[in-house]
This record gives C-alpha cells, structure tokens and sequence, in this order.
C-alpha cells in the first residue's frame, strides 16, 4: 500500500468455549497503547469479498473447530468483517445441541454491549441532558454512587467501584440456578456486590457493577427502558436490525443454544437464559450475531452513527480503555483499533475496528 493511504477494517469473532461461569463476565484488557487518530469512515462495502480469498478465511474457522480441545479451538465459531471495499461473513462448527452455525446464527457478545451503553451516555451528555462531569449520584441513588464518583470516571472504570467478588458471582449463580427464567432487575443484580467502593479517580479496575450503574442512569434520564433507548439510538441508524438487547428484547433466530451449567437445559429464547440476560442487560445483555457485531464497530468508531467528539471521548484515554471502548492499537498487528472483548457462559466474542494499516 502506497503512503498515506488508508484502509479501513472491522473484525468480529464469535467462539464457543466450554467451562465459564456464567457471572465471570470479561474483565481482561489489551496492553496499554497510545490513541492515534481517526479518520471518518466511507459507507461500509457490499461487495462480497474474492470468493479465492474467502476461501481462505472459511479454511481458518475449519481448523479452530477441527481441534475444539487445543487452546486455540472450540466445537463452534462465527466470524465477520467489514471493510470500505469488501465484506465477509462465515461460521464452522456447531452449537451445544449440535445444530451447524451459520454466519447469522445469533449469540450472547457480552461485554461488548458496553460500547452501545457508553456511547448512549456520551449522546445523553451532549444534549444537556447529563453532566460527565457530575457524580453520579446526582442521578442514581445508590450505595455504590455514594462515593460521588462521575459519570465520567464511571464510563472509564475509574469510578472506584469494584467488579463483582467471586464470592459475589457464586451466590448469584445460585439464585439464578433456581430461577433461570426469571426477569432480574438492575437493583437485584447490584445487591449481590458485596465488594466496598474506594475513592473515585481511583487506577482502572474494571467494573461490571459501573455499567449497570450506567444503565439505571439512562433509564431514569430518558424515562425509558434502556432497550427502547439504545434501539431508537443506536442500532436502528446503524441499521442493526439482528441486535437484540436482551431482556427487552428477544433475540432473532437462528439462536445458537446454550448448555449453560447454571441456566441448565432451559431453553427460554433468551441466552444464555433470562435470568442472566436481564442481570447484566447493561453490561453483558446484548446478543448479535458476527455480521451485526463488525457492522457496528464501522458504524460506531467510523463516526458514522453518533458525532466524532463523542467517539473521541470513547477512544481516547491514558492507557487501556477508553470510555466503553478498549484501546487495541497494535495489540494484534493491524494497526490502530479500537473496540471490546466480550466473555459470558460459553462463548468469547470481539469487535474491534476500525484499524488501519
């Protein structure tokens, strides 16, 4: 490629594992890098990618389901990417029931879901309608924002707030064993969080808890439910329509099941179950499948879908994460990038884009 020229680049991977727990939510981020420019985006491509060359990338997802014990295998995969001149989508393997994947066969993504959250308390803040730099507490009420961090520091895992104890995620999987297809509200979730709050502005420590925090914020801002909101927000301009926010909404077939050791053999259109899909709806409720993922890392990092200061603020921070965003410059080789890990019951999922190279 010649100087100066740019290419633009969005991946998402879906893999099903085996042996999570459904409450250990993903708490690991990429080594600190820097945050270089961006640049705004063309329209996303159409095109499908060489069929030779999609070949090839169909042969990779072959070898990760043909070694499903080995470190870097699974028993199912989907995967997408989206680019300004080319798109591609495919899927190996099969699902906990042994259905065969499809590249449009949905699944929990997980922690990604807090990009749609972030970005919707940052077009929030742009309309006046919150204070970044206000604690929190001025809007939500609760024993966790009683240490005035700001809404700002909580978007950055900053706020003091720690993650749910191991202890915490072993007593919820016990009620959520015995109930899987219940509706679990915000405030049921976070009484589960035993784990004392330190001072705000505190190191990064990565919080689930700052997320559902988050989500009552934009409930009681709007006056509706967080799904209504990100849907007319977000997803409906990026044109999102297989995203589902679960619990409020249901996510589209085909629906890969699960074998969730906590959820059990329920199977309630939900997943991993409902219980789970409502507990952490603002910080893991989110299911999609791959296409839809590498869709909105474009829409979203490529200033398409919400204004380029706020995705800015999303993308610039002093290390590892930004606001709702994980800082990837040069963690896989491909340049700048940005985006999120994901990882909940079975399945590890990344969005991370756009790059360039």
């Amino acid at each position: 490629m010649k100087p100066g020229a740019k290419s633009a680049v969005v991946l998402a991977l879906v893999v099903g594992l085996g042996g999570c727990s459904s409450g250990n939510q993903e708490s690991a981020v990429p080594a600190p890098a820097s945050t270089p420019a961006r640049q705004e985006l063309p329209a996303p491509a159409t095109t499908a990618l060489d069929p030779g060359k999609a070949a090839a990338l169909q042969a990779v997802l072959a070898k990760v389901v043909g070694t499903p014990e080995s470190e870097a295998g699974s028993r199912g995969v989907t995967a997408a990417v989206v680019t300004d001149k080319w798109v591609w989508s495919g899927a190996a393997g099969k699902d906990a029931a042994g259905t065969a994947l499809t590249p449009q066969t949905s699944m929990g993504v997980a922690s990604i879901t807090k990009t749609f959250v972030a970005a919707e308390v940052l077009l929030l803040a742009q309309n006046k309608k919150i204070d970044l730099d206000a604690p929190l507490s001025k809007y939500v009420q609760h024993k966790l924002t009683a240490n005035n961090a700001t809404v700002r520091q909580h978007l950055g895992m900053r706020s003091g707030v720690p993650n749910y104890l191991p202890d915490d995620y072993g007593r919820m999987d016990k009620a959520i064993a015995a109930a899987p297809g219940e509706h679990w509200t915000p405030e049921q979730a976070l009484s589960y969080d035993t784990a004392e709050p330190t001072q705000p502005d505190s190191p990064y420590n990565y919080s689930n808890p700052s997320y559902v925090l988050l989500g009552m914020l934009i409930e009681k801002v709007t006056g509706e439910p967080l799904a209504t909101v990100l849907r007319r927000d977000l997803a409906k301009p990026a044109a999102l329509e297989r995203a589902a926010f679960q619990d409020g909404e249901k996510p589209q077939p085909p629906l890969a099941e699960d074998r969730n050791p906590i959820c059990g053999r329920a199977v309630d259109g939900f997943t991993p179950c409902r219980a789970i899909a409502s507990l952490s709806a603002a910080n893991a409720g989110l299911a999609a499948d791959a296409p839809t993922v590498a869709r909105w890392g474009y829409q979203l990092y490529g200033d398409r879908v919400v204004p380029a200061e706020v995705v800015k603020q999303m993308t610039t921070g002093d290390g590892e994460y930004g606001l709702g965003t994980m800082l990837f410059s040069q963690s896989f080789g491909v340049g700048t990038g940005y985006g999120h890990r994901g990882r909940i019951s079975q399945r590890v999922t990344l969005s991370c884009g756009p790059s360039s190279k």
